[in-house]
Formats: C-alpha cells, sequence, structure tokens
C-alpha cells in the first residue's frame, strides 16, 4: 500500500543549533481541543533526519504506514542508546504518557507513520535540550498553530 501524501499540507520542520539532524514533516489529520484528541502523519526522508528530542507526555498511538520508525531511548544523563528500537510497515506502538526522552527517525529510506495522541491536559509532548530540560512544552493548541502558520 501507497499513501499519496500529495493531498495534504505538510509542515517540514529543520531547526538549526541542535546537536543532531533534526528534519521530518508533519500534517494534522484531525483533533479536537476539547476532548484532548489529534491525530497526524509524521514522515522522514531519507536523510537521518530526527524528530527533536523529546517525550511523549500523552497516550499516543503509532502506526507505521511506510519504511521504519526508529527510535534511540535516551537514559538520564542526556547519553543516546547505541541501537535503535525499530518499528517496520505494519508495526504499531503504544505509549502511555510521561514516556522516556527519546529522538525518532525513518529508516534508510525514510517512513511514514500515523500519530493518534489523546491528553486530558492538552500536553502532546515535551521538547527537550541535550540536557534534558524542558524547552517547551507541546500542546494541541500550539502544534495547530504552527501547522496552520508553516504548512504548505
Amino acid at each position: 500500500m501507497t499513501v499519496d501524501i500529495s493531498k495534504y499540507k505538510w509542515r517540514e520542520v529543520t531547526p538549526q543549533g541542535e546537536s543532531y539532524h533534526v528534519h521530518h514533516w508533519y500534517t494534522i489529520l484531525g483533533y479536537n481541543v476539547a476532548a484532548g484528541t489529534l491525530d497526524m502523519l509524521v514522515r522522514w526522508g531519507s536523510d537521518g533526519g530526527h524528530c527533536n528530542l523529546h517525550r511523549h507526555m500523552a497516550t499516543t498511538t503509532v502506526f507505521v504506514i511506510e519504511g521504519e520508525q526508529r527510535l534511540w531511548d535516551i537514559d538520564e544523563n542526556g547519553k543516546k542508546a547505541e541501537q535503535p528500537r525499530i518499528r517496520r510497515v505494519g508495526d504499531y506502538g503504544l505509549s502511555v504518557g510521561a514516556e522516556k526522552p527519546h529522538l525518532e527517525s525513518g529508516g534508510p529510506e525514510g517512513g511514514l507513520a500515523l500519530f493518534s495522541t489523546h491528553s486530558n491536559d492538552g500536553v502532546l509532548y515535551e521538547i527537550l535540550d541535550d540536557d534534558l530540560n524542558l524547552v517547551i512544552p507541546i500542546t494541541i493548541e500550539l502544534l495547530v498553530a504552527d501547522f496552520e502558520a508553516f504548512a504548505v
């Protein structure tokens, strides 16, 4: 199965100044602030780009649609795991709030995954710095505003 990604608007994320290569895209499929839900697709190219260092704070379901999702756990000292956990097409993952910090990327050919989130307080995940300090909590409202301002 191939997903026609051209029918969606995408927000490309490429911040500078990180100690690792951040590069990915996301599109919001739907959300309900009052219910605390948001569904989105995240895709990674074959360039090894990651999502920002973060930890999920909401219940999050992940389903890999194309390629791979690679996850590197970060220990309490900020050290990245030597080997990633790998989810392949058809793999499902579930995290239930306050997960360990981690990095996510695609495999050698990239990846595409569905993320479905459910939050009691609107906070989906927290972006962290290299010392695992909170940079910013990402809420449904903040993510939707970012998407609407920058997606093309």
